[in-house]
């Protein structure tokens, strides 16, 4: 007779696992497997564990080494489980959208902020470029209740993301989502109307700086996210020339800039606004510019259509 084929309990499958992601080279290999084995099993971390000695059906098995396969090979474990959390909230991610990133949350807390003291009990118009998974736009809709947010983005498959999370996040009568290149076609081209705050995470890193970004960043997320395919700067010029005509008379840019282009990126919007603010991030790295207050030659400019 043939042996019978081995049994693989859940305590098993997480020190094999973990050893297996280990010897790949990944960060936090255990939680990795954890999380991976956790969804297949659609259970949470603490039920894993309560549930140590459950045996593992063959096709649970299969998938299991599937989802380890991909993750050993360097793909981001929130493309492997679909979704990560930024805000509190809950998104879907793809292949298709950047990865949100916990520095990303300070240019959302920024803009809440600003808007609580700016604007406070009026209706907030905000205008996202760049939107990706939407996770900035949806998280100030979720956490501002008197805004409406406009959410841009050049890929179309992004969008497509982007509001099935506006949906999952009952944030879908409050963010519109429209197709917009930023640097072919002008704000004021495709919306009439101005807006309170204009917010951006537009991609900074510089062609030079792409080649040596981690593989796994690298061979996974969306270059058009990430690369200009510059000097990094590209979008920031772009913003300068363009968010002058879009903005309202107390109206302001936010963007979150890589941790070496705070001096570049004030000095181009120094050249617009008045006030240009930088922030820094939980490690003390630059991170977020807030511009404020348009140079009197940009508004004369508006007023007599020059």
């Amino acid at each position: 007779m043939a042996p019978s084929p081995k049994v693989w309990r859940t305590t098993e499958i997480i020190q094999t696992a973990s050893h297996y992601l280990s010897e790949k080279g990944v960060e936090n290999a255990r939680l990795n497997a954890e999380r991976i084995i956790g969804k297949v099993l659609d259970i949470d971390r603490v039920a894993l564990y309560l549930n140590f000695d459950r045996p593992l059906q063959a096709a649970e098995l299969k998938e299991i080494k599937s989802l380890l396969a991909r993750r050993g090979n360097g793909e981001p474990l929130q493309y492997i489980l679909k979704k990560t959390e930024f805000m509190s909230l809950e998104f879907v991610v793809d292949s298709s959208v950047l990865i949100p990133r916990p520095e990303t949350e300070l240019l959302v807390e920024t803009v809440l902020e600003k808007c609580r003291g700016k604007f406070a009990g009026q209706r907030i118009s905000i205008l996202d470029i760049g939107t990706g998974s939407g996770c900035i736009a949806i998280s100030l809709a979720h956490y501002l209740p008197e805004c409406h947010v406009t959410a841009v983005d050049v890929s179309a498959s992004a969008l497509a993301t982007a509001q099935v999370n506006a949906q999952q996040l009952q944030a879908d009568t409050r963010v519109a989502f429209a197709k917009l290149d930023i640097l072919s076609s002008t704000i004021t081209e495709s919306f009439q109307e101005r807006f309170d705050v204009i917010v951006s995470n537009p991609p900074y890193v510089s062609k030079d700086e792409y080649l040596n970004l981690p593989l796994e960043v690298k061979n996974f997320e969306p270059v058009i996210a990430l690369c200009d395919q510059g000097d990094g700067l590209l979008y920031y010029r772009r913003l300068a020339a363009t968010v002058p005509d879009s903005l309202t008379s107390n109206g302001m840019l936010a963007v979150e800039i890589g941790a070496a282009q705070a001096s570049a990126v004030q000095g181009i919007l120094a050249a617009v606004f008045q006030r240009v603010e930088c922030l820094q991030d939980l490690n003390g790295l630059d991170r977020v510019i807030v511009a404020e207050d348009v140079h009197a030659n940009f508004e004369h400019r508006l007023q007599c259509g020059c």
